[in-house]
């Protein structure tokens, strides 16, 4: 099959996450073929996903196992904590010319994503972040999702993005940085665009599990998301002193930073 989207879920609340995004994916790409990769095929309701694959040994990071699986000669693979907001039109065509596309992760200033394993890379080469990953089925794309997982088992880590900077770091794949829009991480970022300056495609942010992390609000929809969004903008820049001074020099190193 040439195109299709796919989750990989483990446990009920992952699954239940992954069950939302995919909805709001087929609201906007009713006829996109959307899979889905968990422990517990049983426990997933019928008719959302257009194929069920069992993970049979699941760990942390089993999306490393399950994206070479993936029955698609071009696979979008998204995290379960993502909404898909707009049809993703001609995203597809950029396979064309590289084996992989991803977006740089945010806070590209702190060490968490500065770190590497074994490769020390200029500021301006960021970790990229892995939750939303755009790529094709060839014999270079293979060789490197291999070699991620067996990098990734022997650094012994939890993340898999310090290995995967490495990787691209060092590989001759040919893969292209998305524009944020299409794995909208920092989402206030909605607040800032002008009208012309990008059509916001995929939103992903981790408040859409604030409901298991705190026992807060279940979020299910953009209004609350960028409430609960902006909220926390404002709790973090409180948590280092506050954002009155220079536009600029807000964001230089404070103490401890």
């Amino acid at each position: 099959m040439d195109r299709g989207v796919i989750y990989v879920a483990t446990g009920a609340d992952y699954r239940d996450l992954a069950t939302a995004s995919a909805r709001s994916l087929k609201a906007v790409e009713p006829d996109l073929p959307v899979d889905l990769f968990t422990d517990a095929p049983e426990a997933v309701a019928a008719g959302l996903f257009d194929a069920v694959h069992l993970i049979a040994n699941p760990h942390d990071r089993s999306k490393l196992d399950c994206l070479s699986l993936t029955r698609f000669a071009r696979t979008l693979f998204l995290d379960c904590d993502t909404l898909v907001v707009r049809p993703l039109g001609d995203l597809w065509d950029l396979l064309d010319r590289f084996d992989l596309a991803l977006a740089h992760d945010v806070r590209r200033a702190s060490d968490l994503i500065r770190a590497g394993v074994s490769v020390t890379t200029p500021y301006a080469f960021p970790q990229f972040n892995s939750g939303v990953m755009l790529y094709r089925r060839s014999p270079a794309m293979d060789a490197f999702l291999a070699d991620w997982v067996r990098r990734y088992v022997a650094a012994g880590l939890y993340r898999d993005q310090p290995v995967l900077k490495d990787l691209l770091w060092e590989s001759d794949l040919r893969f292209y940085v998305l524009p944020p829009e299409f794995n909208l991480r920092r989402v206030t970022l909605l607040d800032a665009w002008e009208p012309e300056d990008a059509r916001p495609t995929i939103l992903h942010s981790h408040r859409l599990m604030d409901h298991m992390r705190a026992g807060g609000e279940r979020i299910t929809d953009v209004v609350a998301l960028m409430d609960a969004e902006r909220a926390a903008l404002e709790a973090e820049w409180d948590a280092a002193g506050g954002r009155d001074d220079h536009p600029v020099a807000r964001f230089d190193p404070r103490d401890g930073g």
